[in-house]
């Protein structure tokens, strides 16, 4: 925790310097088209291995050679994506220098990250998250220094920007690097080579082939999710100069941070989670009273999470939409408060709970549905083009999801345990939040702060409504804690034991 801390906070600081440094052009077409690129690339190959090897009780040999699938697979995938990438990119896009070095490059770094999914699966098999956690926290450092470091190199050499595509790529070459060194310094090379397992003394497959059907079911059906999350980007990369691309990944790279920090990790714990405690469930095995007790478990963390993004997501809308522009003056560079950057931030106030709800709801979806179940959902989806079309996107999803958990327990006559009225928040807090609304309101009318505009500098009426949001902020959260918080319970699945 210390560590994934440090290099949060550490990334953080250097990025901001990034920022200042790397030209807008530059920054766009890294933060957008070839981010676009390497999770295009990543996605394909792995995802749908990810999630079905979740579902795994043991590692066992079918399931260790079922790991190596996103390796033989990045191959192709990597080839193919990095060629059509750069035979249609825009005739600006080409223009700039080192572009088709950078892109072998971002290649190259895709299939380092994934030479290391054996050992990342197996991790998390064994839920041995510490490793997982060490392996991204110098993935992601060693990724901000080398940026940061060539782009510094760049500016006092008098490059203006001429190794800026060279930075990002080199940065996200390191971060490869140092995530499969990590994975191979604590499990080595044996997860790399495929074994056929024994069966009753006779040779059997090498991949489970009910798994294997079923990876290539999520794989089709992470294709679709793939497109419609990054939607922004593809439209963005084919109908936007450089430059709006360049204040569009700023200001997403704020907006996001929450989501790598907080949601993504609480998303992938609850995957797993999922998949261990409800193992015996979905596929029949277990009596009633110990499936019973499966569900009970697995529906008191489901509503015990969504009652905690309830709660803090109507503190964030309240706080965030008015005390946002007040923040902005700090964290934008001064070049990019006159463009879009603002806006997008302001929609990803309202965009962050959307998220937050569908990582739930998803990480129980992906743990439990059938190849079926998951064809439905691609049915069900929708377009998505920028943030607030992804958040109507998403609460298709989140519909989706919410019934099919509804009819999962159902199914499983347990339905009396699914209470979805306690993911509302208790009527002290909302009564707390509502107060607040007005409170903040007033003051802004009060102190005159809308009339002064942030862009005028924090003067004193300023000051006092910042202070004022903060202590109605720490009574919400005080509120939410005496009514709520304390009460709500987390269990935790057992380790499951390896082969």
């Amino acid at each position: 925790m210390g560590l994934q801390l440090f290099s949060r906070l550490f990334t953080f600081v250097l990025n901001q310097a990034m920022v200042r440094i790397a030209p807008p052009q530059a920054y766009g077409i890294a933060a957008i088209q070839f981010e676009l690129l390497l999770s295009t690339i990543l996605f394909l190959s792995r995802e749908g291995v990810r999630n079905t090897l979740l579902r795994a009780k043991t590692m066992g040999p079918a399931m260790r050679n079922m790991s190596v699938l996103p390796v033989l697979l990045g191959f192709p995938v990597a080839l193919v994506t990095a060629y059509t990438y750069a035979r249609f990119a825009g005739s600006e896009v080409q223009a700039q220098e080192h572009f088709n070095v950078s892109i072998g490059m971002y290649a190259l770094a895709a299939l380092l990250e994934l030479m290391s999914e054996p050992m990342h699966n197996l991790a998390m098999a064994e839920l041995m998250t510490g490793i997982r956690v060490r392996a991204e926290g110098l993935g992601i450092t060693s990724k901000t220094i080398v940026t940061f470091l060539v782009l510094v190199y760049d500016s006092r050499s008098g490059g203006e920007g001429a190794l800026a595509l060279i930075a990002f790529a080199g940065g996200q070459l390191a971060y490869g690097a140092t995530v499969l060194g990590t994975y191979l310094a604590a499990y080595g090379v044996d997860t790399w080579w495929p074994r056929r397992p024994c069966i009753d003394n006779k040779p059997g497959n090498f991949f489970d082939p009910e798994l294997l059907r079923l990876s290539f079911t999520m794989t089709s059906q992470s294709l679709v999710k793939h497109f419609l999350t990054e939607g922004d980007k593809l439209i963005l990369s084919y109908f936007s100069p450089l430059q709006d691309q360049g204040g569009y990944a700023v200001a997403v790279n704020y907006g996001s941070l929450i989501a790598r920090i907080v949601f993504q990790p609480i998303e992938e714990a609850s995957r797993g989670f999922f998949s261990k405690v409800l193992g015996n469930v979905t596929t029949n095995i277990g009596s009633k009273t110990e499936n019973n007790a499966a569900l009970q478990q697995a529906s008191t963390a489901l509503i015990s999470l969504l009652s905690v993004q309830a709660a803090f997501s109507l503190i964030l809308i309240v706080f965030g939409t008015a005390y946002l522009p007040f923040l902005l003056q700090i964290l934008l560079p001064r070049q990019y408060l006159a463009t879009s950057a603002p806006q997008v931030l302001s929609a990803w106030v309202w965009y962050i709970p959307v998220l937050a709800f569908n990582g739930g709801l998803e990480a129980f979806l992906s743990s439990v549905a059938t190849p079926r179940d998951l064809n439905k959902q691609s049915r069900w989806l929708g377009d998505a083009s920028l943030v607030y079309a992804n958040i109507l996107n998403l609460s298709v999803r989140i519909a989706y999801t919410g019934t099919f958990i509804t009819s999962f327990f159902a199914r499983c006559g347990a339905r009396q345990l699914l209470d979805w009225r306690a993911v509302v928040p208790k009527t002290q807090v909302l009564f707390c939040v509502a107060v607040s609304a007005v409170q903040i309101l007033g003051s802004a009318i009060f102190l005159r702060v809308e009339a002064s505009g942030p862009e005028k500098g924090f003067t004193r009426g300023v000051l006092l409504h910042i202070g004022i949001g903060g202590l109605l902020g720490a009574a919400n959260l005080l509120t939410w804690w005496r009514y709520s918080g304390r009460y709500i319970s987390l269990p935790k699945a057992n380790r499951p034991k390896t082969q």
